[in-house]
């Protein structure tokens, strides 16, 4: 009974490259939303935020017609850029960031949200930008802020079932994760191997779980 690592893998690799990816286009987003009074903000953060009431197969049907190369924006990306986002990695990852934006958004922006004013209003007075506020003041107020986004999103991401499988399917090596292979067992009623990978997921998901607890504390203290 020999255990195919490369669906864990796979997993690991696409919830760090989301991870990434979301936290470097995140943190402007979030800095925004929280000092904006636009009256745009709702309709915003309404729309972040979709995605948590929203079912994953509502978003990845919408995505794969989307992607799709029949579709304006899935032909242009094919014959402009030779990119085909439907059944690849990269088609994954544009995916899960869509479906992971929130839980990167809303802890930065709570982050941003409860920080002293004063500090950003002295940030100001003594010249900096809003860019250099948000880098040296704000990022470095909310460390535990930081820590509980990149943690849940990374850990949301490893998790996803319904997104992943309706854009990428399940090729090898390419877009089969390990929640996909958990399914196909089931699919077959392999219980045995469909209990080993589970397991072995239990296992990744308490580790960074347990992990960001350890952290958070001993940033707070």
């Amino acid at each position: 009974m020999a255990i195919d690592f490369a669906p864990f893998v796979l997993s690991l690799k696409l919830a760090t490259t989301t991870t990434v990816i979301l936290f470097l286009l995140s943190v402007p987003f979030s800095w925004w939303l929280s000092q904006t009074t636009s009256r745009i903000k709702p309709i915003a953060e309404a729309m972040t935020a979709m995605p948590i009431v929203l079912p994953p197969t509502v978003i990845g049907f919408y995505l794969l017609v989307l992607f799709s190369s029949n579709s304006a924006v899935g032909g242009a990306l094919l014959d402009i850029f030779d990119v085909r986002l439907i059944f690849s990695f990269v088609g994954l990852v544009v995916a899960s960031c869509i479906y992971s934006l929130p839980f990167m958004v809303q802890p930065l922006q709570a982050g941003f949200e409860s920080m002293d004013k004063n500090l950003i209003e002295t940030s100001y007075v003594y010249g900096k930008s809003s860019l250099e506020t948000m880098l040296k003041v704000g990022l470095g107020n909310i460390k535990p802020s930081i820590l509980i986004a990149v943690v849940i999103t990374f850990a949301h991401t490893i998790g996803e079932f319904g997104v992943v499988l309706m854009i990428g399917g399940s090729i090898p090596e390419e877009t089969k994760v390990a929640s996909v292979a958990i399914y196909e067992f089931v699919e077959v009623l392999d219980y045995d191997m469909a209990h080993i990978y589970s397991l072995i997921m239990l296992g990744i998901s308490f580790v960074v779980l347990f992990a960001m607890y350890i952290f958070k504390h001993k940033m707070i203290k």
